[in-house]
């Protein structure tokens, strides 16, 4: 059985993750609302960042290390991403933000698609997307769990 997700990461961007784990420590993701660096997934040290109720818990990301590394967005910003599926990915360039990737010249950035009919009706989105009305948010955890 294929597992759902809501997030995703390339290669490229997981081994950028891997390596600034070493420097840095334990990583996070939080998808900007677009302040700093546009829409840019700002990559955070574990507790540089505090998230709460108001944040979404997208997924955790299997980049090869001991831990996952969560992915969160604000509950306002992900009524509009719900029915999109996000993958980090890595180019070269230099984010405007705080991300921790900006000295190294690469930056991470969000590719994003449309979910299928089956990831619709895994999120419980599918009676909403084909009445064309809005589902309605669970805020905390979009994987599964309340």
């Amino acid at each position: 059985m294929t597992m759902v997700r809501r997030v995703d990461v390339t290669d490229a961007a997981a081994s950028l993750v891997r390596d600034l784990t070493v420097q840095h420590g334990p990583l996070m993701f939080h998808q900007s609302g677009g302040c700093c660096d546009g829409s840019a997934p700002m990559c955070y040290p574990v507790g540089m960042f505090i998230t709460g109720p108001g944040d979404v818990l997208l997924g955790a990301l299997d980049v090869g290390l001991d831990a996952p590394v969560e992915v969160y967005m604000s509950a306002s910003q992900f009524e509009y991403w719900k029915y999109t599926h996000l993958t980090i990915d890595v180019v070269p360039g230099r984010g405007a933000g705080f991300s921790v990737e900006g000295p190294t010249g690469m930056r991470f950035l969000i590719r994003s698609r449309m979910l299928d009919a089956a990831e619709l009706e895994h999120f419980g989105l599918r009676a909403a997307a084909e009445a064309g009305r809005p589902a309605p948010l669970v805020v905390g955890d979009s994987m599964g769990r309340a």
